[in-house]
């Protein structure tokens, strides 16, 4: 089974809105992705709409619904009640929640699900019956997919950070990669779905495939986005799906 993959579409907003003017055009961006084929969009909209802002996210609903009924739409962020209002509101096929706290620039950990298992269990109860899929940010560690699964979450997503920040690094890169494999080893056991992101790129993403059969879906953005620089954004979707073969 290959992977599918989700284009993120963060950066390109994050550039769009240096300047007060309606282009690179998100929602045309987001297009060029899906009919290269990206099976899906993801947005993380934060409180301050520093990148996606929340008036885009009714356009690429429609955008999907009009044009691409096959593909996904996945909304990620911190369950404020603010947030989850944005879910009702634009009914994603999947939800990745968070642990962002709003002044951090981008995700970089998992949820503690021990320590907050009484704050997500009502949330996530609360989207799947909306209709939504509920995916939880994790860090890699062999207990959190068990966890995860008593929450009542579909699936787990692997924050792959960690093993991004060693691409000049194959002994640190190999050790990072037993931590994502062993964790997702433990989410099949665990009868939870795996996803992963955060810092993918096309050189390492052929070795996550390959140490876990198991992923079914990526959501890529700064590293796609930073190849679509050279490529262009069909370009560097289908450079990314010829790396998610494995």
């Amino acid at each position: 089974m290959t992977a599918s993959l989700s284009v993120n579409l963060n950066a390109i907003a994050m550039l769009r809105n240096r300047r007060d003017l309606p282009w690179p055009n998100v929602i045309g961006i987001g297009r060029i992705a899906l009919a290269a084929g990206a099976a899906g969009l993801t947005v993380h909209p934060r409180p301050d709409q520093r990148h996606i802002r929340f008036s885009d996210l009714p356009l690429i609903r429609a955008l999907i619904d009009d044009e691409f009924p096959e593909a996904e739409f996945n909304i990620e962020g911190y369950p404020t009640s603010g947030f989850l209002e944005l879910i009702a509101r634009n009914e994603p096929e999947q939800v990745t929640l968070v642990p962002d706290d709003p002044a951090q620039s981008t995700s970089d950990h998992g949820w503690d699900l021990k320590r907050n298992a009484d704050f997500l269990e009502p949330i996530i109860r609360r989207l799947k019956n909306q209709g939504a899929r509920v995916s939880l940010f994790i860090d890699p560690d062999p207990e959190a997919p068990e966890a995860a699964k008593k929450l009542g979450a579909d699936r787990v997503e692997l924050y792959t950070g960690p093993y991004g920040a060693t691409h000049d690094d194959a002994k640190r890169a190999a050790i990072e990669l037993e931590k994502l494999t062993l964790t997702a080893v433990a989410a099949e056991n665990a009868g939870v779905a795996v996803n992963a992101g955060h810092d993918l790129t096309v050189a390492n993403l052929p070795a996550l495939v390959e140490k876990v059969p198991n992923l079914v879906e990526v959501s890529i953005g700064h590293g796609l986005t930073a190849d679509a620089l050279v490529h262009g954004m069909a370009g560097a979707v289908e450079r990314f799906l010829d790396a998610l073969k494995v």
